[in-house]
């Protein structure tokens, strides 16, 4: 099988000759710069100078010498940025910065300093919803978005590989949030439902357009079309099961329809944490896939949730548990990590073998190979 079989057969929750693995195929199954060039040189990979395949989450873009070592079955088809948008960089002393194309405010610590933190919400002190008619929404549909996506696609298609397509940006809560500041976002969905409802609307016609957009181009393909909205924190939701079906769900029932009427291929979402409560909503929405399935927060176990949804989900992540064990445990404790996820998660197809989310950069590359090994020589057994 090539890889792109072998995603499918996972996809259609079937076995195949080994699980498949994704390693850099979204920006939430990738892996630190720093953990990154430490791989490589324990591989003895020749020196390269590695490319951010995502400037904010610091995610090294997969060179196709460790892509073909390690066997990695999935390729990213991404939006470029759009034209009239230049990220310019600022010294804040402390900080090197800029501003996204919403206008969002990025910075991270120039000594030590990991990753890009928002700092900045454009929409903070907007208070009702006329407040919002002078910001300038980017346009999801501008023409520079979409230049070599498709020969990037046939290229994959080309050599095998699943595609994924990325969205433009975060789903319409995190996007909210982003936009509003964290403790206004949480303000708004008790006192401001109105503007809630505005801005979520506002988001899943921008994400609609840039779909529609998006599956012209390269539609025929992609095998896999990721959104990402997180709305769960280590031992719960970040909002009420009924604040979400009131305020959220609809947006989501929205997007996700939109997306599923204009491609066969099957929807990927990203949401963190706690988020069993709402499983079986976002699979009422339509949810083919959830990532990152994360073993370390309340209420997801692995073997109760391939029993529960595993007929209905296929799971990608729960690999490794990343939080608690790739980077602070020995190769021994990854490898029996590894293998009881493996028990749970891979028996009957439906699973992709990723990390939950990125490989952070205190994952020692002897740590990362004992998950690779473990992975490679599961047998099902």
């Amino acid at each position: 099988m090539n890889s792109r079989e072998r995603v499918l057969a996972a996809l259609n929750h079937e076995e195949s000759d080994r699980i498949p693995l994704d390693l850099g195929g979204t920006t939430v199954t990738g892996i630190h710069v720093e953990a990154y060039q430490k791989l490589r040189d324990y591989l003895g990979l020749p020196a390269v100078e590695v490319e951010l395949m995502d400037l904010v989450e610091q995610l090294a873009a997969i060179d196709e010498d460790l892509v073909e070592y390690l066997g990695c079955d999935c390729k990213r088809l991404a939006p470029g940025l759009p034209s009239g948008y230049e990220r310019v960089f600022e010294d804040q002393g402390r900080y090197v910065s800029f501003d996204d194309e919403w206008s969002i405010g990025w910075r991270k610590p120039k000594d030590g300093g990991l990753y890009y933190d928002m700092w900045k919400h454009p929409l903070a002190d907007v208070e009702i919803v006329d407040d919002l008619e002078d910001y300038e929404w980017p346009d999801p549909t501008d023409p520079q978005r979409f230049e070599g996506m498709r020969e990037c696609a046939e290229a994959y298609r080309a050599d095998g590989k699943a595609v994924v397509l990325a969205p433009h940006c975060v789903g319409p809560t995190e996007m909210h949030a982003f936009l509003r500041g964290w403790e206004t976002y949480y303000l708004d969905l008790g006192l401001r439902p109105e503007l809630v409802e505005f801005l979520m609307e506002k988001i899943v016609d921008l994400k609609e357009a840039y779909w529609r957009r998006a599956l012209e181009e390269v539609g025929d393909y992609v095998d896999v079309v990721m959104e990402a909205d997180d709305m769960a924190g280590q031992d719960r939701l970040l909002m009420s099961p009924e604040t979400y079906r009131t305020l959220i769900k609809p947006a989501h029932a929205r997007l996700f329809s939109f997306i599923k009427s204009h491609t066969d291929a099957k929807l990927f979402l990203h949401t963190c944490g706690a988020i069993r409560p709402l499983i079986p909503d976002l699979i009422e929405c339509g949810v083919d896939i959830l990532n990152p399935v994360q073993k370390s927060a309340a209420g997801m176990d692995f073997f109760e949730l391939k029993r529960e949804f595993g007929q209905d989900l296929v799971f990608w992540g729960g690999g490794v548990d990343t939080q608690r064990v790739f980077g602070a445990g020995s190769p021994v404790q990854v490898r029996a990590d590894v293998e009881e996820n493996l028990r749970a998660l891979a028996p009957g197809g439906g699973f992709v073998f990723a990390t939950v989310h990125n490989t952070q950069p205190n994952v020692p590359p002897e740590n990362f190979m004992a998950a690779w090994h473990t992975m490679r020589s599961y047998t099902g057994g």
